[in-house]
């Protein structure tokens, strides 16, 4: 399973639907913690108004809309 991290924002539509799609897309194959970027000023200030923004291990795979073709590498593996 992939651990990945969706860095988020509450009432945020583009979040909700970037969690979807993954769950739609991957289902089983992935595992997502939610974070709020608002949570933390360094999120805040890093990320801005650039939410939702998806990482693994730490390094952004994408942000606002999924990226398939990033995904597709990142489960590649």
């Amino acid at each position: 399973m992939i651990e990945l991290t969706l860095y988020s924002r509450d009432g945020c539509h583009l979040c909700e639907f970037m969690l979807e799609e993954l769950h739609r897309l991957y289902g089983a194959q992935i595992s997502v913690t939610v974070l709020d970027v608002d949570s933390r000023d360094d999120w805040r200030q890093l990320y801005g108004l650039q939410v939702p923004v998806l990482s693994y291990r730490g390094q952004v795979i994408c942000f606002g809309r999924p990226d398939r073709a990033a995904l597709r590498a990142v489960l590649a593996g």
